[in-house]
C-alpha cells in the first residue's frame, strides 16, 4: 500500500514540479526541519533564508489545497465587505473578508485548513465561507491597511499623494523625481513639510507606535518604494509603507520636529522630540542616515513608564536580587550590566538610580544620549562634536564633589581607565558595556589595557543581561516536547519533570505573535576573594564562570530555564535568547 504524502511534503513536491525548488533544496530543508523542529512552510519563507517568495508559496499552497490564490495588493475591498468581521477576529485568524455574492462570503486566508477559523467566522457573519488563499504578510498588510482607512489616516493620505503623481510612465517618473529633489529649494522643503497630509502622515506613523508599545519606527527609502517597520517586543513588523513621492516632506518633517537641519542630507544626524498622547510623555530619539535613495529615519520611542521604581520590580529571581542589593548599598565601587544593543542595560541602571535617588546624594551620569530625564539627578550629555566626551565629562564630573557616578558606556580605555580610579578613591560608579556574558566584562577591560589588580581592586559586581519575551496571557496553551529533543539541544529533561511547559498559540491582544511584552534576564557574578584570584592571574573567562557558577552566580541559560519552567516564556525564547557555557 503506498505511503499517504503529508501535506508539508506535497507542498515540496508541487515546488519542484514548478521549478521554485530543486531536489537538493528539498533535502536541504527537510534536514533543517528535522535539525530546527520548524515547520517545513516556515522554513520555506524564513527571512534568513528564503527559498521561494511568499506570493509564489501562497500558488502553490493553493494549487495542493485546490483553493484559488489571490492577491490582496491588487484588490479594492468595499468598506461594508470589510465591516462584516470584526477587527479583532480578522486579525485573530488572520482573514481578510474580499466579496460576498448572495449568501456566500469569500474570505482570503493564510491557512484555509483553518477549520476554526472558517467556524468563527461563519458563526459570526451567517453566511458560507469559499476560502481563498494569501500571503500571510499580504494579509497583515491589508489588515493594518483597514486599521489606518477606519481611523481616516493613510489611506487618504495615499489617495491625496497619487492625485499629484503625474500621469508618466513609470521610468519617467523616477527621473522627475530625482530631479526634483536635487532641484528643490530650502523654502519649497520647509513648505512641503508643513503639508496637512504630511503633518498628518508623521503624527500617524508616531501614534501607531505608541499604540502597538513599538521600540522603535524605521522608515526606509527604496529606489521605487518606501518601506515603514515597527520594531515590537524586540522583532521588525512591516506597515503599510506611505508613498514614495512623499520621502523628502517627510525626513523634512520629522526633521524639523526634532531639531535638526533639513539642508543637510549627505551626513548622519541625530536630534530629539517629545511628543503627548493620552496624557503621558514621550521622548523620541530621531536618527537620520544618508543612503543611496535618500535618508532612512529611525524613531526609537522611550517610555517614561517602563522604568522601574526600585529594583525589586525588576522581576530579578532571588539570588540576583541579593547580589544587585548587595552591590548598590556598598559605599564604592564598580559595577558592569554588559549585554548587546537592546537588551534593556540602561534600563536596569535607571531602576538603581531610581532607588539611589535621594537628596544626600549627588548623583552624576554622562550618557549619549541622555535617554530618560530623571528630576533630581544631573544628567550630562555627550558631544563629541564639541570634544565632549565620556572621559572628558567624567573628569570635570569628579571635580564635583559626585557619590555616584554611571556612565553610560565604557567604550575606549581612557574612559575605563576613569572610571577605575573613580572606583578606587570612594566612588560608586555604575557603567555598561558590551560583552556576552559577565565574565566576559572582565576580560574586556584586561584588553583596554588596564592592570588585572585594578579591576579586582575596583569592580565589586559584573552582570550580563537579555530581554525575554513574555508569553501572552490570553492565548497561552500547554506543550509537550519529545525528550530527545531536550537532549538534541543540550538541556537535561530532569529539570522539566512534573513541569508543564507553555506557549503562546496567537490571539489579535498580541498579533498573532503569542507573546507580549518582555522581561529581563540576568547573570550577575559577585567578584569574591577567589575571582580576584583568578583575574589577577589573567585566567580564561570559562575558568572564571566554572568558578562563579561553583559559588552560585546562575548563567543566563540557567535563569532563563526558570523562566520556562514558571511559565513566563517558552523554551523556544531560551534558544533564542541565550546559549550554553
Amino acid at each position: 500500500m503506498a505511503k499517504i504524502k503529508s501535506f508539508a511534503e506535497r507542498i515540496a513536491d508541487a515546488l519542484v514540479e514548478d521549478g521554485l525548488l530543486s531536489a537538493s533544496q528539498i533535502e536541504e530543508l527537510l534536514e533543517r526541519q528535522k535539525k530546527e523542529g520548524a515547520r517545513l512552510v516556515k522554513l520555506l519563507i524564513d527571512k534568513d533564508k528564503q527559498y521561494v517568495s511568499p506570493d509564489d508559496l501562497a500558488v502553490c499552497m493553493g494549487r495542493v489545497l485546490n483553493v484559488s490564490p489571490i492577491n490582496l495588493a491588487r484588490i479594492n475591498i468595499q468598506p461594508e465587505i470589510v465591516e462584516l468581521v470584526p477587527r479583532d477576529t480578522a486579525h485573530n485568524h488572520r482573514v481578510v473578508p474580499v466579496s460576498r455574492l448572495e449568501n456566500k462570503l469569500f474570505l482570503a486566508m493564510a491557512d484555509p485548513l483553518n477549520v476554526l477559523a472558517i467556524d468563527d467566522v461563519r458563526r459570526i457573519t451567517k453566511l458560507d465561507i469559499a476560502p481563498l488563499i494569501a500571503s500571510e504578510k499580504a494579509i497583515t498588510e491589508k489588515l493594518t491597511a483597514f486599521d489606518s482607512a477606519k481611523s481616516g489616516s493613510m489611506e487618504d493620505i495615499i489617495q491625496d499623494a497619487e492625485k499629484k503623481r503625474d500621469a508618466e510612465n513609470d521610468a519617467d517618473s523616477i527621473e522627475s523625481v530625482k530631479e526634483n529633489v536635487e532641484e528643490m529649494n530650502l523654502d519649497q522643503l520647509a513648505a512641503s513639510s508643513e503639508e496637512a497630509p504630511v503633518i498628518k502622515l508623521a503624527n500617524l506613523i508616531i501614534l501607531q507606535a505608541i499604540k502597538d508599545r513599538a521600540s522603535d519606527i524605521h522608515l526606509e527609502p527604496f529606489e521605487k518604494v518606501m518601506r515603514l517597520r515597527y520594531r515590537i517586543d524586540g522583532v521588525l513588523i512591516d506597515a503599510t509603507p506611505p508613498p514614495k513621492q512623499m520621502q523628502l516632506a517627510l525626513a523634512s518633517r520629522l526633521k524639523i520636529m526634532s531639531n535638526l537641519d533639513i539642508a543637510e542630507r549627505r551626513m548622519p544626524q541625530d536630534g530629539r522630540m517629545r511628543v503627548k498622547v493620552s496624557g503621558k510623555d514621550f521622548d523620541l530619539r530621531v536618527s537620520a542616515l544618508p543612503t543611496v535613495h535618500g535618508e532612512k529615519m529611525v524613531l526609537r520611542v522611550l517610555d517614561k513608564s517602563n522604568l522601574s521604581a526600585s529594583l525589586d520590580k525588576l522581576g530579578l529571581d532571588e539570588g540576583t536580587f541579593k547580589q544587585f542589593r548587595t552591590a548598590i548599598d556598598a559605599p564604592h565601587g564598580l559595577i558592569l550590566v554588559t549585554g548587546p544593543t537592546g537588551s534593556g542595560k540602561t534600563t536596569t541602571l535607571y531602576s538603581a538610580l531610581n532607588e539611589l535617588n535621594n537628596p544626600q546624594w549627588n548623583i552624576i551620569t554622562v550618557e549619549d544620549p541622555v535617554e530618560f530625564q530623571i528630576p533630581g539627578i544631573n544628567q550630562v550629555p555627550t558631544k563629541k562634536e564639541i570634544g565632549l566626551t565620556f572621559a572628558s565629562a567624567l573628569r570635570s564630573i569628579l571635580r564635583q564633589d559626585p557619590d555616584i557616578i554611571m556612565i553610560g558606556e565604557i567604550r575606549d580605555t581612557e574612559t575605563a581607565e576613569i572610571a577605575i580610579e573613580a572606583a578606587l578613591t570612594g566612588h560608586q560608579v555604575l557603567s555598561t558595556m558590551h560583552c556576552n556574558d559577565a565574565p566576559g566584562a572582565i576580560a574586556r577591560l584586561d584588553d583596554m589595557g588596564i592592570a588585572p589588580f585594578l579591576i579586582s581592586s575596583s569592580a565589586i559586581l559584573s552582570c550580563a543581561q537579555r530581554l525575554m519575551r513574555r508569553i501572552c496571557s490570553h492565548c497561552k496553551e500547554p506543550v509537550t516536547y519529545p525528550a530527545k529533543m531536550f537532549e538534541d539541544l543540550g538541556i537535561d529533561p530532569v529539570i522539566f519533570d512534573g513541569v508543564q511547559l507553555f506557549r503562546g498559540r496567537g490571539c489579535e491582544r498580541c498579533k498573532n505573535s503569542g507573546y507580549v511584552g518582555r522581561m529581563a534576564i540576568i547573570e550577575a557574578m559577585t567578584i569574591t576573594d577567589q575571582i580576584r584570584k583568578l583575574i589577577i592571574s589573567r585566567a580564561s573567562t570559562r575558568e572564571m564562570a566554572k568558578l562563579a557558577v561553583n559559588q552560585g552566580m546562575r548563567t543566563l541559560r540557567m535563569v532563563a530555564l526558570d523562566r520556562a519552567r514558571d511559565a513566563s516564556s517558552t523554551l523556544e525564547q531560551v534558544l533564542v535568547t541565550t546559549s550554553a557555557y
